[in-house]
């Protein structure tokens, strides 16, 4: 993008970073932002929120995946809701729908994907409720199984989409060591 951050690109007079914070404060226990570069920008828009900002491991600005990498390697929280930074409709229950996901099968990782008109599946990873790395190594220990494909489970009704208010679906993944 020339340099430009997208997440401080201006929607109604505000960055987009700022409209995906004030959704999804209320679904989180503490606030972490992944940033690599425009630091202090990110910090001020944060504060408000106690958001504390980390940066990935990898050099080169690698992807929203090494974000998420950072984000998981520093929570202190079981579990780590993740949403990416130009996205500020996301959904204001999409945490608490993730989690109805993550506890009704036991798995470690739920996140959002849309159906289009024609049924096909569209997964968004980016969009996701992820157990933090204790919690998926002592359940490893505790329960060995193989690596379990993912499975589909509706949303709840009342929930929204995190992309639109098009069909819901929520997408599983389980992660144990294979046996």
């Amino acid at each position: 993008m020339g340099g430009i951050d997208k997440g401080m690109q201006p929607m109604r007079g505000e960055p987009l970073a700022l409209h995906v914070m004030q959704r999804i404060a209320p679904q989180a226990g503490a606030m972490l932002t992944s940033a690599n570069r425009f630091i202090d920008d990110y910090t001020r828009l944060g504060a408000p929120f106690g958001a504390r900002v980390i940066a990935d491991a990898r050099a080169n600005y690698p992807g929203p995946l090494a974000g998420i990498a950072a984000a998981l390697r520093a929570a202190a929280t079981e579990f780590v809701l993740t949403a990416p930074c130009d996205a500020p409709f996301v959904d204001e229950h999409l945490g608490a729908a993730l989690m109805q996901a993550v506890d009704a099968k036991s798995v470690d990782i739920a996140y959002a994907a849309t159906i289009d008109a024609s049924g096909d599946v569209m997964a968004h990873p980016v969009f996701a409720l992820r157990a933090h790395c204790a919690r998926r190594r002592s359940r490893r220990l505790a329960e060995p199984q193989r690596l379990q494909g993912p499975r589909v489970v509706r949303a709840p009704q009342g929930g929204g989409s995190a992309i639109s208010q098009e069909t819901r679906i929520l997408q599983y993944q389980q992660f144990t060591a294979a046996s």
